[in-house]
């Protein structure tokens, strides 16, 4: 996106139900940012309207956004000072409209809008509660290499732009919703969680357990436009619905398949939004990340995918408790010049192995394959896959269940 067209974007509120905590402690010594006692905000002229109203304390403001308001932003101005690099993260009070949408925060390092970091939070809850904000959980949004925002060792969140509500392109989620905030601060420490939460056994041996008992289980498949069921290769045909067919005749399991993949989007933009699955399955049993093409066309190389993907294992076991198993999917290979996702394929295995998560190496599988029978295997793009193709990344999976990972 243009700069030109970012400067006319006010910018968003995105925070993460999953990596968020809910604490009281700590308001008498932090750094108010904004009391939100009035508008300081400037604000789109059409598809959002900012209004006063009785706040968790005094007043508060409430943003109410209308149907397809897709990069409408409300752009705040209280910049960052230099106490924000002594600071653990910041924290405000919300009150949603109890649907099941997400609201946002969407914030510009160093006015490079090359470096942008977002984070997701829900608006179930029509009560006011309170959102605790690790710099951590500022997630990027972009594969180009970019530091997390640490004042110790990555990007000092001084430099960030001022804090901005709203939602950017690939949210895919732009029905009409509202949310209030108040109080937003500075936390001068946030506790962070000490439990490890790696697999005791094989990485994937839970799930694998459940299925050989004939167990019901709840599979979330993360991933973009090979696995989202509105793109057009995937409406009739895909490798979730195969895969949950194969596991049904091998194993009598039933098994309930939660799709937040979102075709053209990218690894980190689906973290940003797992509140969007998160709120509504917190505990599934196994989550499938698959992920390579849209990441590698926008820059993302090897050593970057293999952080961008151990952090996604990372996020995944935080969100859930360690409840879910998590499995990586090798980035898969087009059918020309497919050789280049080698780097990112190597990537995801290396990510696996040193977070103890499930690989099913896809692209091993269809790099396997005869070259003079390998075009069968895509549709007419050779991009994205054909039948043959989705049933053979649901046999891989499968494989990989069938041995805990």
């Amino acid at each position: 996106m243009k700069k030109s067209r970012m400067l006319s974007l006010s910018t968003a509120l995105l925070v993460s139900l999953s990596f968020a905590a809910v604490a009281d402690a700590g308001d008498d010594k932090a750094t108010v940012i904004n009391a939100m006692e009035e508008n300081n905000f400037a604000v789109p002229a059409e598809k959002v309207k900012v209004e006063s109203v009785v706040g968790k304390t005094g007043k508060a403001l409430k943003f109410s956004f209308a149907e397809d308001a897709k990069g409408v932003f409300v752009q705040g101005r209280d910049r960052p000072t230099p106490d924000w690099d002594k600071a653990a993260g910041f924290s405000f009070w919300v009150q949603g409209d109890g649907s099941n949408h997400l609201g946002g925060i969407e914030m510009i390092w160093n006015g490079d809008y090359g470096m942008r970091y977002a984070y997701a939070f829900p608006l179930n809850d029509i009560q006011w509660h309170k959102v605790v904000v690790p710099w951590r959980d500022l997630i990027p949004e972009v594969s180009a290499p970019i530091k997390p925002i640490d004042p110790a060792n990555g990007n000092a969140p001084s430099k960030l732009s001022p804090i901005n509500f709203g939602k950017w392109w690939y949210w895919g989620d732009y029905a009409a919703h509202s949310y209030a905030i108040d109080d937003i601060r500075l936390e001068p420490t946030i506790p962070t969680a000490t439990q490890d939460l790696h697999p005791q056994a094989a990485p994937l041996a839970r799930v694998a357990a459940k299925l050989k008992a004939g167990q019901p289980i709840t599979i979330v498949t993360m991933g973009d436009s090979l696995t989202d069921f509105k793109h057009w290769t995937n409406r009739e045909t895909n490798w979730p619905t195969t895969l949950q067919k194969q596991l049904k005749a091998k194993y009598g399991s039933e098994v309930k398949l939660v799709n937040p993949a979102m075709g053209g989007t990218e690894l980190r933009q689906n973290l940003v939004v797992m509140p969007r699955w998160t709120s509504q399955e917190p505990q599934p049993d196994l989550v499938t990340v698959f992920f390579g093409f849209n990441d590698y066309t926008n820059g993302m190389r090897g050593p970057a995918f293999q952080q961008t993907q151990m952090d996604a294992i990372d996020r995944i076991r935080r969100a859930t408790g360690g409840k879910a198993d998590v499995l990586i999917l090798t980035t898969c290979p087009p059918f020309e010049n497919g050789e280049r996702m080698g780097e990112l394929a190597e990537a995801c295995r290396n990510a696996a192995k040193a977070d103890k998560a499930g690989l099913a190496d896809v692209y091993a599988a269809f790099t396997a394959v005869p070259q003079g029978d390998r075009e069968k295997l895509y549709a007419n793009d050779k991009v994205h896959l054909a039948p043959p193709g989705q049933e053979l990344v649901a046999q891989t999976v499968l494989k990989t269940l069938e041995t805990g990972g």
